[in-house]
């Protein structure tokens, strides 16, 4: 026997270790802070950055600033950030400010027109773009605003026009800017009202000339998008820019222009899609962040600027993780945000000499010290054509190969989206691999980092090769013996809730369930219905009535899953948000009731006030009950 002593400590021992074993659950997941830098302060001692935490109960969500040592040390709790962080909405001069503003232009509602009937409700369209996103029409525009600071009146730079700036839905303050020698603000906008505006990708950079009260079009001869325009103290202006209009997934270059001439600084590399980037403080080279090998990861470009030389490109970070964000710059050393599949997003410093990564922020490290981690792998699968695919397969936390898990094949939203290290607060590996489940992620086609050729293959062939990449990677992960062939389930959200809608029909009895969240059922209520007409003619090729356009008939024909629904044999759940206009209700409607009349298990959760995402705290707790309630009730 043990002495007393030495029993309790191996006690002690076994309890923190099984304390440090639990899994993952969803109440834990929604708990975790969610870190957001913000800059680095004026001084550049300190990273400003911002916690916000969801509460279950409340279903909203606190958040705190606080400040830390750009080296590195404790945090701080501040109330002050934006005296800490520059006003980049204030002229060089001092002078005005800019800001964005709704402005009513439109006449929509029934009381604009009859204004003795304030209380009608209703809206009168003539032409598309009606809704958008989440919200309907209303009449109002985002426009930019000039303040001068000696209190005169706003000017509106957009003059009246029907025209948003910040871009919807996902534009913000990086929209309008200020050029380096304060005398232009330059604004993003796709000049294009109504019917145009559905069917059109083209957005460009405008310069208000505040002296002349005049706008110039930038980048009118580019027809695709031109977006997130940043000067340099040499008065350089950088942005990021794709090239076809009606493309929203083209390739995304990194373009500078000193007033005269533009170059395109990652022309030269076909692997290179530009999600995000900043200038250097030297001001002749960039930071940009790109997808490559199924991670996100940290890149350097120059800028040669009248000189003959070529653009180098060179990569600072590397590894399995994903540098998310860039936060700002002090001298040899930049602040990023970095993530992997089982952390959640933290603020790290890279050292620019040799891209060695410090951890600053350690905001759910409490968290982590009390779960088990769960074990990512890269693994090739070849294609029915012969091609590399990367794989993701997550394990479960304490994996055994001994014994036998079920697998979920993960199918990626987008459609050209790259799947990478991310860490999602719905769409979480780490929850679905911590219930018992073996993941598997395919870099299918379609996804960006692995070259252009790669991710265009999607286009106009949404069910074809793709579905094979998906039977692939699944295919080839079941032969392992510790994956039960019997308990197979596929999984997936947009793009992969329509995946998931159409391997039901084509699986030939691999799978036993099915989860499919605001997915395209039926290629042509979709397109009589979705507000953002260009991705369908894009995707499909086109409209369906156009009985001359070969690719859009196939389209409609062989790629369409409502086409399908007779070959349907596993029970699916099918979640749908009531305000999602891209991937609109009676797409998920249609899929269920087909279930429904069909005699298959089947199940619809509907959301009323969530768009194509969840946002809310408690809608979200439900979407992930109703998730693994159903892998346990059906897997």
């Amino acid at each position: 026997m043990y002495p007393k002593k030495l029993s309790f400590l191996l006690f002690l021992a076994v309890s923190i270790v099984a304390e440090a074993q639990t899994s993952l659950t969803p109440d834990q997941l929604w708990k975790l802070g969610r870190v957001s830098g913000r800059g680095i302060s004026k001084d550049s001692k300190y990273v400003v950055y911002s916690v916000s935490t969801p509460n279950i109960e409340t279903d909203k969500s606190s958040s705190k600033t606080y400040i830390i040592p750009i080296n590195g040390g404790t945090p701080t709790e501040i109330k002050n950030a934006d005296s800490l962080l520059a006003n980049t909405k204030i002229s060089p001069d001092g002078k005005y400010k800019i800001s964005s503003e709704e402005v009513k232009i439109k006449k929509i509602s029934g009381s604009d027109f009859y204004p003795d009937l304030p209380k009608s409700n209703v809206l009168i369209y003539d032409q598309l773009n009606y809704r958008h996103w989440d919200e309907w029409e209303d009449g109002k525009f985002g426009h930019v605003m000039l303040t001068p600071i000696n209190g005169d009146p706003a000017k509106d730079l957009m003059q009246g026009e029907p025209y948003d700036c910040p871009q919807k839905p996902f534009g913000g303050d990086e929209d309008f800017v200020w050029s380096t020698d304060g005398k232009k603000v330059v604004y993003v906008a796709k000049k294009k009202f109504g019917t145009p505006y559905a069917i059109s990708t083209n957005t460009d950079l405008y310069a208000y000339d505040i002296a002349t009260g005049t706008t110039t079009n930038l980048t009118e001869e580019n027809k695709g998008y031109d977006i997130n325009p940043t000067f340099n103290q040499h008065g350089q202006m950088a942005w990021l820019q794709m090239k076809r209009d009606g493309y929203e997934s083209d390739k995304q270059d990194l373009i500078v222009s000193n007033g005269t001439t533009k170059m395109n600084l990652t022309a030269q590399r076909d692997d290179i899609h530009v999600e995000s980037y900043t200038w250097n403080e030297d001001g002749r080279s960039l930071f940009f962040i790109a997808p490559t090998n199924g991670t996100l990861q940290l890149f350097k470009v120059t800028y040669p600027g009248l000189t003959k030389m070529m653009p180098m490109i060179s990569q600072i970070t590397k590894g399995d993780f994903d540098v998310s964000a860039i936060v700002g710059q002090s001298g040899n050393t930049l602040i990023v945000s970095r993530s992997d599949m089982n952390h959640a997003a933290e603020l790290y410093s890279v050292n620019l000499t040799d891209g060695q990564l410090t951890q600053l922020t350690h905001v759910n490290d409490d968290t982590y010290s009390k779960l088990s981690m769960c074990k990512t792998e890269r693994r090739f699968v070849k294609t029915v054509d012969g091609k590399n695919m990367l794989v993701w397969v997550i394990y479960p936390p304490n994996f055994d190969p001994k014994q036998k898990y079920p697998a979920l094949l993960y199918c990626q939203g987008g459609p050209q989206s790259p799947l990478t290290q991310f860490y999602s607060f719905r769409w979480n590996f780490q929850l679905m691999a911590s219930q018992g489940y073996i993941v598997v992620a395919p870099n299918r086609r379609g996804m960006p980092g692995h070259g252009t050729r790669w991710n265009e293959q999607i286009s106009k062939d949404h069910g074809g090769i793709v579905m094979q990449d998906y039977l692939s990677a699944i295919d080839n992960v079941s032969k392992e013996v510790f994956v039960d062939k019997n308990r197979l389930g596929c999984v997936g959200a947009s793009y992969g809730g329509y995946s998931a809608f159409m391997l039901a029909g084509m699986h030939q009895k691999r799978f036993k369930t099915f989860i499919a969240h605001d997915g395209i059922f039926d290629f042509r209520s979709m397109y009589g219905s979705t507000e953002e007409v260009w991705f369908p003619d894009w995707d499909y090729g086109g409209a369906y009535w156009d009985t001359k356009n070969l690719a859009a008939q196939k389209s409609y024909r062989e790629f369409s899953p409502s086409n399908f629904v007779a070959k349907w044999d596993a029970p699916i759940l099918i979640f749908q948000g009531g305000k999602d206009y891209r991937v609109p209700l009676e797409q998920s409607l249609q899929a269920f009731q087909a279930a429904q009349l069909r005699g298959i298990k089947s199940r619809l959760v509907v959301l009323l006030d969530e768009n194509h995402w969840v946002l809310h705290a408690q809608n979200a707790q439900v979407w992930q009950r109703e998730f693994f309630k159903w892998l346990k009730e059906t897997l």
